[in-house]
């Protein structure tokens, strides 16, 4: 079977991950090694953080909900456990949305839930 030099490939994929840490400090942008485990550090970073925002906006949501039913003198805690008892079906995304947004409906869908 004939030899097969790989030249070509190998100088595209150092390419390819040249071109991707482009930017990065230090070795990580211009030494081949270096660049290729910022490349997979990267990626795991991102892959995580995709994860983390999840809880980062359900905390926003909670610290929202929490500042909005304050001055019917609830808290966070208490207004859950009032929407837990009369089967309100609204997650905390929609309710710190309709409390930002619609602030007069939200006031009757707290009055309801307190009655």
């Amino acid at each position: 079977m004939p030899r097969v030099k790989g030249g070509v490939h190998a100088a595209k994929k150092r390419r390819t991950v040249l071109k991707s840490t482009k930017g990065y400090r230090h070795g990580a942008g211009s030494k081949e090694r270096q660049a290729r485990t910022a490349m997979l550090k990267a990626g795991v970073d991102a892959f995580m953080g995709r994860r983390d925002k999840k809880n980062d906006f359900r905390r926003l949501w909670n610290i929202q909900l929490n500042a909005a039913v304050r001055p019917f003198n609830l808290s966070y805690s208490r207004f859950i456990n009032l929407l837990k008892q009369k089967d309100v079906a609204l997650d905390r995304k929609i309710l710190a949305g309709l409390a930002k947004t619609e602030p007069a409906t939200f006031e009757r869908l707290v009055k309801q839930v307190t009655a």
